[in-house]
């Protein structure tokens, strides 16, 4: 089997940042896959699991709800724990989504009250959230945006 785009980065290398993870073509239609990396793979803790599904939550109903609801495809977390994706129609560059990224940091950290979507019937695992910690990654994530608009993956 060929190895997938996404094992071919150097996470070793990988830094907290914005970056184009790919972008899929069919029948006229591309979609641009986005790499929110909040943390530094390998070489700091992964975000907790509460937290992690607060800022899928959160995230993306700002994301769904905003100017650019039409472009969404995909807002969730990665596997390993240490980001996010978010699929966009277009032939998008990090550049283009970055204040978007932004904005809905942002949102995340204004956000006060219930969690959308957090209820049984809305959810497969609706009680484990946490706003406080989802809060304090985020604002990690924003701030090593604003210091370094990383947008292309390291050379391997």
């Amino acid at each position: 089997m060929e190895k997938i785009a996404s094992f071919c980065i150097d996470h070793e290398k990988l830094l907290p940042g914005l970056y184009v993870s790919r972008k899929d073509r069919r029948d006229g239609v591309i979609v641009t896959t986005f790499d929110l990396r909040f943390v530094a793979p390998n070489r700091e803790p992964v975000i907790d699991m509460p937290a992690l599904h607060t800022i899928e939550h959160v995230g993306a109903t700002f994301l769904r709800n905003g100017e650019r609801k039409d472009d969404v495809v995909y807002f969730g977390p990665m596997g390993c724990r240490t980001g996010f994706y978010l699929l966009m129609f277009g032939d998008l560059t990090a550049k283009d989504v970055l204040p978007l990224v932004e904005d809905m940091c942002r949102f995340v950290l204004g956000f006060e009250g219930e969690i959308p979507g957090a209820k049984p019937s809305e959810c497969g695992n609706w009680s484990e959230q946490n706003l406080a910690m989802a809060k304090f990654y985020v604002a990690r994530y924003l701030d090593s945006l604003e210091k370094h608009a990383r947008t292309e993956y390291p050379k391997i």
